[in-house]
C-alpha cells in the first residue's frame, strides 16, 4: 500500500476492564510508538519530517518530568532494517524503552530518539498489536495510553481496525485521535474504526495538536463549550475562547471553538483544580466569570452567544475601505472598527454606528438579528477640488436651510481634493491678506456620486 505524504498522530487511550472508576486511577502509563521509516526523511516545510517529530516529541517529554504518577515507554518501528526496492522488513518494531517513572524515562527516551535513523517500512498494525499485548505490565489501577506518531498509513498489509477489534474482544477499549498534515481525505475511512480525525497543516499547528492530545491523555476532566443561539440551540461556533485561572487572572488555554464531525462542540481538556474565567471573543465579548469543573467527568459550559451580521456596502464602489465605528446602543466606547464593504458578526441586539465619511453618517438603533444580515448601504463618494490662496476656509453641508460644518480646509493649502457624500455644499473663504469681513467669499456646489467638482477662488 502506498504511503501518504502526510503526518498522522494516532492516540489510543486504552482502558483495561479491570479499572473500576476514573477516581480510582492511580497511575497513567503512556507508550509512545515512533515512526522511523525511510519516508520520515522527507522534507516538511523547512525541516525533514523526522527532525520536526524528534524536536516536538522531546519538547513534549519535558512537560512530564515533574508530573507524579506518570510512567513512560517508547516503541520504535522502521529503524532496524534498511528498506530496499522490492523488499521490506514488516517485523521491524521494537520496545526500546520499557515502562518506568517519567523522571527516569524522559531522559532515556530523549536519548534514544536522538540516535534513531530512519530506514525501513511502516508496520502500524503489528506495532499496535505488540504494544497492546506485550508492552504494558499487569496493573489493576492504571490508565494506559498509546500515542503513535507516523507519516504514513499501514505499509505491510496489516489492518489497524482488525487489531482494534481484537483488543476490544479482550476487554481493551481504544479511543484514538488521528491528526494529519496534508491528508488525502479519501484515506480517512481506513481510520474511522479507530479514531477521530484532526488536521495539522504546519509545524506550529502540529505542536499545538500534540500538546492538546497529551493534555487529553493525562487529564480525565473534559469540557464542552456550548455557544447557544437565540432559541437556545447549540449552533454558534468559529470564535476564539480564552480560559483564565480566575484567582490570578492568568491565561491558561486558548482554543478556536469548533464543531466536530458530528456537528457538536469539540471536547477539550482542562485542569480541574482551578476555577476559570472564560472569555468568548464574540463582538462584544461574552464572559463567564466563575467556572468550577467537576474532576473526572465531562463538563458542559453553556454560553448565550446569539449572533447576526452587520453588512456594510457602498453603492457602486465595492473596493472602498471607509471605516465605520460600531458602538453598543447608548454607549460611547468603541466596540469595533468595521470597514465598509465587509460583513461582521455581532451579538444580537441594538447598535449605534458612525460611518467616517465627510460629512459623518450616524445611525442609531441598528438591530442585529439571529443569523440574519442587517444591510446598510451608502452612496458612493464624489469629490471637490478646492483651489485657493492662503487664508481661512471652511466647508459646510446645506440641509433643510441649515449650514452644518463639515471640516476646515487648512490655511496653507492652495489646492486640496476632498471626498464627500453626495449633497449640496458651501465653502466660505477669505484671503489671508484681506482685512475686511466684507471680503468673505462664498461658493455653493453640488456633489454627485463618483463625480468631481472644481471650486476656484
Amino acid at each position: 500500500m502506498n504511503k501518504l505524504f502526510s503526518i498522522f498522530l494516532l492516540v489510543f487511550i486504552v482502558f483495561s476492564n479491570t479499572v473500576k472508576a476514573q477516581d480510582d486511577v492511580e497511575k497513567i502509563r503512556i507508550l509512545f510508538i515512533f515512526d522511523a521509516s525511510n519516508s520520515m526523511n522527507a522534507q516538511w516545510q523547512k525541516q525533514s519530517r523526522i527532525k520536526v517529530a524528534k524536536e516536538l516529541l522531546t519538547q513534549t517529554l519535558d512537560e512530564f518530568y515533574e508530573l507524579p504518577n506518570i510512567e513512560l515507554a517508547l516503541r520504535v518501528y522502521g529503524h532496524q532494517t534498511k528498506i530496499v526496492p522490492g523488499q521490506q522488513d514488516c517485523s521491524d518494531t521494537k520496545l526500546e524503552v520499557p515502562f518506568n517513572d517519567a523522571k527516569t524515562n524522559v531522559i532515556k527516551i530523549k536519548d534514544k530518539i536522538r540516535g534513531i535513523d530512519c530506514q525501513g517500512t511502516t508496520p502500524i498494525a503489528l506495532s499496535l498489536e505488540q504494544a497492546g499485548n506485550m508492552d504494558f505490565p499487569d496493573c489493576d489501577n492504571c490508565k494506559n495510553v498509546i500515542i503513535l506518531i507516523t507519516d504514513g498509513i499501514e505499509a505491510c498489509d496489516g489492518d489497524p481496525c482488525a487489531v482494534a477489534r481484537a483488543l476490544n474482544s479482550k476487554g481493551i477499549k481504544l479511543k484514538p485521535f488521528i491528526i494529519g498534515v496534508g491528508l488525502d481525505t479519501s484515506y480517512l475511512g481506513q481510520f474511522q474504526c479507530v479514531g477521530e480525525f484532526l488536521s495539522a497543516e504546519t509545524e506550529d499547528s502540529f505542536k499545538s495538536v500534540l500538546s492538546y492530545v497529551i493534555s487529553q491523555a493525562v487529564n480525565n476532566t473534559t469540557v464542552q463549550v456550548n455557544l447557544k443561539d437565540i432559541k437556545g440551540k447549540v449552533t454558534e461556533t468559529d470564535v476564539t475562547m480564552s480560559f483564565y485561572q480566575k484567582k490570578h487572572n492568568k491565561l491558561t488555554e486558548t482554543y478556536m471553538h469548533t464543531m466536530n464531525l458530528r456537528r457538536v462542540p469539540d471536547t477539550i481538556s482542562l485542569n480541574p483544580i482551578f476555577k476559570y474565567k472564560l472569555v468568548v471573543h464574540t463582538t462584544p465579548e461574552q464572559i463567564l466569570d466563575d467556572i468550577t469543573l467537576v474532576p473526572g467527568t465531562h463538563n458542559i459550559i453553556e454560553v448565550d452567544a446569539p449572533q447576526g451580521y452587520l453588512d456594510l456596502r457602498i453603492n457602486g464602489d465595492p473596493n472602498s475601505k471607509i471605516n465605520c465605528i460600531v458602538r453598543k446602543k447608548g454607549e460611547m466606547n468603541t466596540l469595533n472598527i468595521q470597514e465598509m464593504n465587509s460583513n461582521h458578526k455581532y451579538i444580537v441586539g441594538k447598535y449605534d454606528i458612525e460611518i467616517l465619511t465627510l460629512p459623518r453618517i450616524y445611525m442609531t438603533d441598528v438591530n442585529i438579528k439571529q443569523g440574519l444580515n442587517s444591510n446598510i448601504t451608502i452612496q458612493k463618494n464624489g469629490y471637490v477640488t478646492v483651489q485657493k490662496r492662503n487664508g481661512p476656509c471652511q466647508l459646510f453641508v446645506l440641509k433643510e436651510g441649515q449650514e452644518i460644518w463639515v471640516c476646515n480646509i487648512e490655511d496653507s493649502f492652495q489646492s486640496k481634493t476632498i471626498a464627500l457624500q453626495p449633497g449640496k455644499y458651501k465653502i466660505v473663504y477669505r484671503k489671508e491678506s484681506s482685512i475686511s469681513t466684507a471680503q468673505t467669499i462664498q461658493k455653493e456646489f453640488t456633489i454627485s456620486p463618483g463625480y468631481e467638482e472644481l471650486v476656484n477662488f
